[in-house]
């Protein structure tokens, strides 16, 4: 933690290993980029999605390296604020991007058909794969995701990662992790795939967001500051206390922190609610008793008439 005499402002950036291996994801991506043909056709949605990636690692430099990570280690809420964006707002981007793929292509070809062919030529990597596909199935992600979100913020365990770099840095990378499998199961991000449907991921999404609801009010209800190393500052920035403090990280995990899972049973929602064109056309034939060819037809005389 920092003393009470450290100041954070504007220039309180603190390049550390987050922006190394976001430097070497976004060249690698790049190169994997230029060795993928893609097509006129399929130009515009890429570059959608490679806007997605490199947003996505901006808001993880903006959540580890910028003056917000400095003002996590003096308020609890800021804090809170950072375990949101890697929570809630770098993973989705990923998925979105569906990475995957460039990503593959950016190692050698030598090395890609080593790792494709491993499987075959060792056990334990069989194993490695097997766990890996099992762990990306939705209950294994579901609980990973439960796991690491609140294991992470007990209190002994995270009293440690604020005297522990490495193991501040394991929780970040783990939050990351478990919450891209989440969201995969509910965001479509070939070639993973995903197991659910639509009425399933609905349900999936609200799940998850209730798990972050669960430590929101964890925090609301304490009776008391539930983490020493903030509750023992002398002073804050703002001079609010150490229960106000996490008074207002609950409600940022309340409903900040649930937004994109909020978003993503909204959208779906709206695709029950609002039907397709092929969809009102067949329910306006049962209405109406006219087939579809009738339909048709009826609008093509309609169309040549003068």
């Amino acid at each position: 933690m920092l003393g009470a005499e450290a100041n954070p402002g504007l220039g309180s950036w603190s390049p550390d290993p987050a922006l190394v291996i976001v430097i070497a994801l976004a060249a690698l991506y790049r190169l994997g980029d230029l060795r993928t043909s893609y097509g006129a056709r399929r130009a515009v949605t890429h570059r959608w999605r490679a806007a997605c990636f490199y947003a996505a690692l901006v808001v993880f430099v903006l959540a580890l390296d910028s003056p917000l990570d400095a003002y996590s280690e003096r308020l609890f809420w800021v804090h809170m604020v950072q375990h949101g964006l890697l929570l809630t707002v770098v993973p989705p981007l990923i998925v979105l991007a569906r990475p995957w793929t460039p990503l593959w292509r950016s190692l050698p070809l030598r090395t890609r058909r080593s790792l494709a062919r491993a499987p075959a030529r060792s056990a334990a990597m069989r194993g490695v794969w097997a766990f890996g596909g099992w762990l990306g199935r939705p209950a294994p992600s579901f609980v990973l995701f439960s796991v690491v979100l609140l294991g992470w913020h007990v209190p002994a365990l995270f009293d440690a990662t604020l005297r522990s770099q490495p193991l501040h840095a394991l929780e970040h990378i783990l939050f990351v992790f478990a919450a891209v499998l989440v969201f995969k199961q509910v965001i479509d991000s070939r070639p993973l795939r995903t197991h659910l449907g639509e009425v399933q991921r609905v349900l999936y999404a609200t799940g998850a967001m209730l798990v972050t609801w669960v430590l929101a009010i964890a925090l609301a209800i304490a009776p008391h500051p539930l983490y020493s190393s903030y509750a023992h500052e002398a002073t804050r920035p703002g001079g609010i206390s150490a229960f106000t403090d996490q008074q207002i990280a609950a409600g940022i995990m309340w409903v900040p922190g649930s937004v994109t899972l909020m978003v993503v049973v909204f959208v779906y929602i709206h695709r029950w609610l609002a039907p397709s064109s092929d969809e009102s056309a067949q329910r306006l034939a049962a209405a109406t008793g006219t087939g579809p060819s009738r339909l048709a037809g009826n609008h093509f005389r309609g169309s040549a008439r003068p």
